[in-house]
């Protein structure tokens, strides 16, 4: 095959409708219901979901002021992907669902409920199933989520979806969530050398001022 000239616009990928297409998942995202942390009733299906705080913690008070009239702003955004997905991409369906979205919400609040100045009441969350052909679009949503938000555990503070890392593993550091908020056994098993709680303090004082700024 005879080779030919490099030009970069013939890689380039643009397409308006897959742009209006995400934009129309989070309006929705958006419309859809806030419950409890985790929600009241067990429920099949993979997607994205949101965390929002609104309780009284000094080094969260301005998330609860933000989501004092309505759940603008999460404090974290997640998703729970096809069992399967990362190997081969498979796709969820009504025939075979798993119930990855509310066990990823179940395993936050257990997070939440043994950490050090956490109140699992003061959280509340929304999410959205994706099914079928639309489950391939869960990481897509989420990773506009994160950005549109910034959200403070996603951005600032790592950790708080971390899991057991196991044994043999416990060498690494603890995350900075977990240095804020101690109470998971596993992450008390990090041994690695970790940051200090003013540092990650500071971090979060200086992405709080940054945040709620436009409507």
């Amino acid at each position: 095959m005879k080779s030919r000239a490099f030009d970069r616009s013939e890689h380039v990928y643009k397409n308006d409708a897959f742009a209006e297409l995400v934009k129309d998942a989070i309006r929705f995202f958006n419309g859809t219901p806030v419950h409890t942390l985790p929600p009241p009733e067990s429920f099949l299906g993979t997607g994205v979901y949101a965390i929002y705080y609104t309780g009284k913690s000094p080094i969260y008070k301005k998330y609860a002021e933000l989501n004092r009239l309505s759940y603008s702003y999460p404090i974290y955004v997640g998703k729970a992907v096809p069992k399967g997905w990362r190997q081969a991409r498979v796709s969820d369906n009504a025939i075979d669902q798993s119930k990855e979205l509310y066990g990823r919400l179940r395993e936050h609040s257990r997070s939440i409920n043994v950490a050090h100045g956490l109140e699992l009441q003061d959280f509340s969350c929304r999410f959205v199933i994706f099914e079928d052909a639309s489950s391939d679009m869960i990481g897509t949503i989420e990773a506009a989520l994160i950005k549109m938000n910034r959200p403070l555990w996603n951005t600032a503070v790592d950790g708080f979806g971390n899991h057991d890392p196991g044994s043999g593993r416990y060498e690494q550091a603890k995350s900075d969530w977990d240095v804020i908020h101690p109470g998971r056994s596993w992450a008390e098993k990090c041994n690695g050398v970790h940051a200090e709680s003013a540092t990650i303090l500071s971090q979060i004082k200086r992405h709080l001022k940054s945040i709620g700024s436009n409507p």
